[in-house]
């Protein structure tokens, strides 16, 4: 059972659990809702307490955080390979492979889901909490917390300094100048189902980008997205004239390239939001992305 622990400092005595809850442990209002019925999730020195509880200095508060009530949307469980890089009592970190979404879609039903592969590895009562989503042919570092409470705080970080990623993809042609920024915001393509445009009334979105190597009409990138739009950096690097390799929404179909989008979530650096440590985690490039590098790049990449 997850839980988090706060001995009550003498400049809090006096102070309600309820107040702790929103203001020093940052729950919000519904899940400090949830936990006033929810039984024993809230003790106080090993005793179940209320919300409306007065607590005193030297107090010990511990708090459930794992979701009791079962999932919204049935999971089907999936054998599907799904790495995981780091993980402990309140999140974990996987390697997310190509050909996997996050979660089951109505466009895409007999798709490997990462929800899936979890459910598989971990029982049909895990719930599911993603915080930053992959498309479908993105590989590489996704995080998952392990309750609404740690997934609400890692939303709340994620494009800040506490939260950054940082993508490494391979574009058609070399973007001038070889290191900038793209501010253009992104809306639905009203002609579509899946695809986004930049469009002046889309939602603000802004990437960073950095050329490090080039050959033979490729380009190998770095790229940091600032605001988290759905296939962000896809479309600014297709509305820099330099679509992704094998981008076939944005860019062409290029099967003889690579058979998706070359863009993999490289590293990740986070603040935990329970204990406060700072992860830096790396996943290496996906076989088919070294692949193609090697055959384009024969000055070589290892070290960009």
């Amino acid at each position: 059972m997850a839980v988090i622990t706060r001995t009550i400092p003498p400049e809090e005595d006096g102070a309600t659990v309820r107040h702790i809850l929103r203001s020093k442990l940052h729950f919000s209002s519904h899940a400090v809702s949830r936990l006033a019925h929810g039984g024993d999730c809230i003790q106080v020195n090993g005793q179940p307490v209320h919300t409306p509880h007065v607590l005193r200095g030297g107090d010990r508060l511990t708090v459930e955080t794992e979701d009791r009530r079962p999932p919204k949307a049935v999971i089907t469980p999936g054998n599907w390979p799904l790495p995981v890089i780091w993980e402990d009592e309140h999140l974990l970190v996987v390697n997310k492979p190509a050909g996997m979404t996050a979660h089951a879609s109505n466009l895409l039903p007999d798709t490997p889901t990462v929800a899936g592969a979890l459910a598989w590895s971990r029982g049909g009562d895990f719930i599911f909490h993603p915080v930053n989503r992959l498309d479908k042919g993105t590989t590489g570092l996704m995080a998952v917390a392990k309750s609404g409470y740690v997934h609400d705080l890692l939303r709340r970080m994620l494009h800040g300094e506490d939260f950054r990623r940082e993508y490494r993809a391979i574009c058609l042609g070399c973007p001038l100048p070889e290191r900038g920024t793209v501010d253009a915001p992104i809306g639905r393509d009203e002609n579509s189902l899946v695809a986004r445009q930049i469009r002046p009334d889309g939602a603000p979105a802004v990437s960073h980008y950095q050329v490090l190597s080039k050959g033979r009409g490729l380009s190998f990138l770095l790229l940091q997205p600032e605001t988290g739009r759905t296939h962000q950096l896809r479309v600014h690097m297709a509305h820099l004239g330099c679509p992704l390799a094998g981008d076939w929404l944005y860019g062409r179909e290029a099967p003889a390239l690579i058979p998706r989008p070359a863009l993999h979530s490289w590293g990740m650096s986070l603040v935990h939001p329970v204990t406060g440590e700072r992860l830096t985690l790396r996943a290496p490039l996906p076989e088919d992305m070294e692949r193609l590098l090697q055959s384009h790049f024969p000055e070589g990449w290892e070290n960009a």
